[in-house]
C-alpha cells in the first residue's frame, strides 16, 4: 500500500500526489532552569505544576509528483487553496487512529528538467499531542465502580447523567467527591492520569463519560 497523508479527511493520494517524506519530531518539553551561585545543580521546573508540559509541536510533508508545468501548476493550486494558511487535521496512513492539528504553510517547487514537481506542507504551531479520532465513551446505568482507561495525555471528562449522583474518586492521595443533580458537568478536579482511573458511583440513573484521548 502506498503511504498516504490526509488533511481535514482529504487524502492527498486521491489528488494525484505521493507522500514522499514526513518528518514528525516529538515535542521539546518547557523546561526552564536557574543556575544558583554556589549549588553544584541547576534548579529545574519543567514538573513545578506536578507534569511536564510541552511545546508546541513542529512537522513537514513533502509531497511529489511527475508531470509537465501546466498539471503542476493544477496540482498545486487546488492543495495550496485548500489548506494553505489553514488549521489542518492530518493523519497518516499507517496510523489511522490518531491525528495531529496545526497550521500549514505551503512551499512549492518544479523541477523542469525531470518533470517532478514538489509542495512542502510546514507546521510550527501544531498542538504538543496526537489525539485519538474516535472519542472514548464509558456508560454506567446504576451505583458502582467505573474503570476509565486513558493514554497517555491528561484529559477531563465531560459527564452526562440522569439522575442525582454522587461521584467519589481519588488522585494519588488526595480524595474527592461531587454530588450532582441530573444534566451535564465538567469536573475540573477529574483529570484522568495515564492509565485505569477508578471512580464509584451512587445513584440509579446512568453516567456517561465522554473523553478524547492522546498521546505524543
Amino acid at each position: 500500500m502506498k503511504p498516504d497523508i490526509s488533511f481535514n479527511g482529504i487524502s492527498m493520494n486521491d489528488l494525484g500526489w505521493l507522500r514522499e517524506s514526513i518528518s514528525f519530531p516529538a515535542p521539546k518539553s518547557q523546561s526552564d532552569t536557574v543556575v544558583v551561585p554556589g549549588r553544584d545543580s541547576p534548579i529545574r521546573f519543567t514538573e513545578a505544576l506536578g507534569r511536564v508540559s510541552y511545546q508546541q509541536r513542529s512537522f513537514t510533508v513533502t509531497l511529489t509528483m511527475l508531470g509537465d508545468r501546466e498539471r503542476f501548476n493544477a496540482m498545486s493550486t487546488e492543495v495550496i487553496n485548500r489548506f494553505s494558511g489553514r488549521l489542518v487535521k492530518v493523519i497518516l496512513s499507517e496510523e489511522t487512529d490518531l491525528y495531529a492539528v496545526g497550521t500549514v504553510e505551503a512551499e512549492p517547487s518544479y523541477d523542469p528538467l525531470t518533470g517532478k514537481g514538489q509542495i512542502v506542507f510546514s507546521c510550527e504551531d501544531g498542538d504538543a499531542y496526537r489525539y485519538h479520532t474516535e472519542e472514548t465513551v464509558v456508560t454506567k446505568t446504576g451505583g458502582g465502580k467505573v474503570t476509565l482507561s486513558n493514554d497517555f495525555m491528561p484529559v477531563v471528562p465531560k459527564i452526562k447523567t440522569t439522575a442525582e449522583t454522587a461521584f467519589a474518586w481519588k488522585i494519588g492521595s488526595d480524595s474527592f467527591r461531587k454530588s450532582v443533580s441530573a444534566g451535564e458537568w465538567i469536573f475540573p478536579e477529574l483529570e484522568l492520569q495515564s492509565g485505569m482511573n477508578a471512580v464509584t458511583l451512587t445513584g440509579t440513573g446512568t453516567t456517561t463519560f465522554t473523553y478524547r484521548e492522546g498521546r505524543l
